[in-house]
């Protein structure tokens, strides 16, 4: 059981409220939510496996806030969400049951090569695209499957860094602007985390504790959000996206090894 330790009176709530707050906006406008909230819950003394899973229950939060001022930028997108969101749906609950059953660190070490992945192809995507244009090929259906099904079973077992790969994957394949990219993003794994976070709660670890101040604040972000996104020209978002991915990658890669 998990102790707040020398974390006393509202100190814990309200740091973790202003740290969901700043998660959620940039989850919501960028697609790396947990490099805010996964090491704010470590900072407050608990554990890793069970901060992951803390964090996956509050963070429905700032899904359902960017989710809700989404549909602007998903005119047209109606067969792209019928398309991804069922095996998405399905692998990224399958990625929760192997994190409930088989809880190593053996994939933890490939984390931080995942989140170093998506940054870089994030931050060459217009190169990429032209390449493409060039040579007019695309990603085949096979390959964009496997690949899809990758990032949805590490959404569901770890998730840090998963919005980030699925922005570079729908970007490389389905939506070639950023903003729209990301409130795609934004509302496949919404989806994705419903599975995941009724899994959890019933046969995880959670600290309840943090879950509501974490997950209002992710609420408040995630409305926020997509406005700055919205805002925010591509050639000052991308980049910024991509170092926020390499911190994240650094991060998780000192805590591996």
């Amino acid at each position: 059981m998990w102790k707040a330790g020398g974390v006393h009176g509202w100190t814990f709530e309200l740091f973790l409220l202003g740290a969901g707050i700043v998660a959620g906006v940039i989850g919501t406008a960028g697609g790396i939510t947990s490099l805010v909230a996964y090491p704010a819950l470590l900072a407050v003394g608990i554990p890793p496996l069970t901060a992951n899973i803390t964090s996956t229950l509050a963070l429905l939060g700032s899904g359902a806030g960017s989710a809700l001022r989404a549909k602007p930028d998903l005119d047209g997108h109606s067969p792209t969400l019928r398309r991804w969101m069922p095996p998405i749906v399905l692998f990224s609950f399958g990625g929760a049951v192997l994190l409930v059953v088989t809880p190593g660190g053996v994939f933890d070490r490939v984390v931080p090569f995942l989140v170093l992945a998506g940054s870089v192809i994030l931050l060459l995507q217009p190169a990429i695209t032209r390449w493409q244009a060039r040579r007019d090929s695309r990603l085949s259906p096979t390959a964009v499957r496997v690949a899809g099904a990758g990032v949805a079973a590490y959404n569901g077992y770890f998730g840090a860094g998963s919005g980030i790969l699925m922005i570079a994957l729908l970007l490389l394949t389905t939506e070639p602007r950023l903003f729209r990219a990301n409130s795609l993003k934004n509302v496949i794994l919404l989806a994705a985390d419903i599975g995941p976070a009724v899994l959890f709660t019933l046969l995880g670890s959670v600290v309840w504790r943090a879950v509501w101040p974490l997950g209002v604040g992710a609420l408040v972000g995630g409305l926020i959000g997509p406005s700055v996104a919205r805002r925010v020209p591509s050639r000052v978002l991308r980049p910024a996206i991509a170092v926020c991915g390499v911190v994240l990658a650094a991060y998780l890669a000192g805590r591996a090894y």
